[in-house]
């Protein structure tokens, strides 16, 4: 109901021979740092498909995985489309890691969707996959019909307790030439927008790093071809998604951490490297809200090696504090 496979992932509908197989794999390790890479096939039901063209997809792999020049493969599939004949042959060929389109736990959800599967169906696949020994992601899509934060919120319970190896979390879009943009067009449906899909994604991703789970990607990866006019109708669409809900989270973290700074103090704050950015907000928007809403005047922000991932060390004139992200950030 709600995919557009072609301007998800940027690839069309011809499947690739051997050859382009073989030659993608020697470009990418010829232009990257890694000898030895993971091969991923996205962008459909990878286990539904004809176990031919499986086949097809995995046979040109076999020599490389033997030779140590490609180390695993990773498939995306449907929870409904996993069995114990079809996890086997995966495993048979190379492929370590399944990644289930589970989108929500809550069947209603599901259902209004038009998903064609249950929450049951992905309990049972990752059953399946665990007793193959199989490493299992997970995708999480918050905001479909009839959706709301507190089932976006429980379907992320319920995920958790089957202690997936990693989460990709993707906030509802409204893509051209699905029948969701029917239904937008119709007046049937409405998206979250950018402000209330950032808020919840918040949550489902401090819940999960607090579980241990780490989330390797929010919100939809730009392309090409999402990038076109009319390919995203409507919906909480940011080329820059996660780095706008990270950014909710530090400036929740220093709000808490400023508590009792004297109203325009001079404040200092450095984080681990590599989250300056997070930090003060794209165009610095943390920085200014942090003086319009606290009266916290933020004189210096500053990368500092020695904190550990998450923390952050506040300094102001007579006084310190460090925090972390995941030990003092608490959401209700």
């Amino acid at each position: 109901m709600f995919c557009n496979q072609q301007a998800q992932t940027g690839s069309g509908a011809r499947l690739p021979d051997a050859s382009t197989i073989l030659a993608t794999v020697d470009a990418y390790r010829a232009s990257s740092c890694c000898d030895s890479p993971e091969v991923a096939y996205y962008g459909g039901t990878f286990t539904a498909l004809p176990r031919a063209v499986q086949e097809r997809f995995l046979a040109p792999l076999q020599p490389l995985l033997r030779e140590g020049l490609v180390r695993a493969v990773r498939v995306s599939t449907r929870p409904d489309a996993i069995t114990p004949e079809g996890v086997a042959f995966l495993r048979e060929n190379g492929v370590a890691t399944v990644e289930l389109g589970v989108q929500s736990m809550d069947d209603a959800v599901l259902t209004a969707a038009g998903r064609g599967h249950t929450a049951h169906d992905t309990v049972a696949a990752s059953r399946i996959l665990r007793e193959a020994g199989m490493r299992v992601g997970m995708q999480l899509l918050p905001g479909l019909p009839g959706d709301t934060p507190e089932r976006a919120g429980a379907s992320l319970t319920e995920v958790l307790a089957m202690a997936p190896d990693f989460l990709r979390i993707y906030p509802m879009l409204v893509l051209t030439d699905t029948p969701l943009a029917d239904a937008y067009r119709a007046g049937a449906f409405s998206p979250w927008s950018l402000a209330e899909a950032v808020a919840v994604c918040k949550l489902l991703l401090h819940r999960s790093e607090q579980a241990g789970v780490p989330v390797i990607r929010v919100g939809v990866q730009a392309s090409i071809e999402l990038a076109e006019s009319g390919t995203i109708l409507a919906g909480p669409w940011h080329p820059a998604f996660r780095q706008l809900v990270e950014g909710e989270r530090w400036f929740d973290l220093v709000t808490t951490l400023t508590t009792g700074v004297p109203a325009e103090a001079n404040v200092e704050l450095s984080v681990p490297s590599g989250r300056l950015s997070d930090l003060i907000g794209q165009r610095r928007s943390n920085v200014a809200r942090w003086g319009e809403q606290l009266g916290i005047r933020v004189t210096r922000t500053r990368e500092d090696p020695s904190l550990e991932p998450g923390e952050c060390l506040v300094r102001w004139d007579g006084g310190q504090r460090r925090g972390s992200l995941l030990r003092d950030l608490v959401y209700e």
